[in-house]
């Protein structure tokens, strides 16, 4: 996923740089690149962060039932 993305910015990078000015190259370069590139990662990613915030979840619970075992053991 993330080599389409560097390659899509690469491509991006190149039209810039034919651009008569640097604020057309800048412009060029934020709108054809960075915004649609980020929107793609941004929307490509829910399913990993998703996954991230419930193995914490999980890790927190286990964590939690874990201490609850330790104070009842010393009772």
């Amino acid at each position: 996923m993330y080599i389409i993305a560097i390659a899509w910015l690469y491509v991006t990078v190149l039209m810039a740089a034919t651009e008569k000015t640097i604020t057309a190259g800048l412009l060029t370069f934020m709108f054809y690149g960075l915004a649609p590139c980020a929107l793609l990662l941004w929307i490509l990613g829910v399913n990993h962060r998703r996954f991230k915030k419930h193995q914490k979840s999980l890790l927190e619970e286990e964590v939690s039932n874990q201490d609850g075992a330790d104070t009842n053991r010393d009772e």
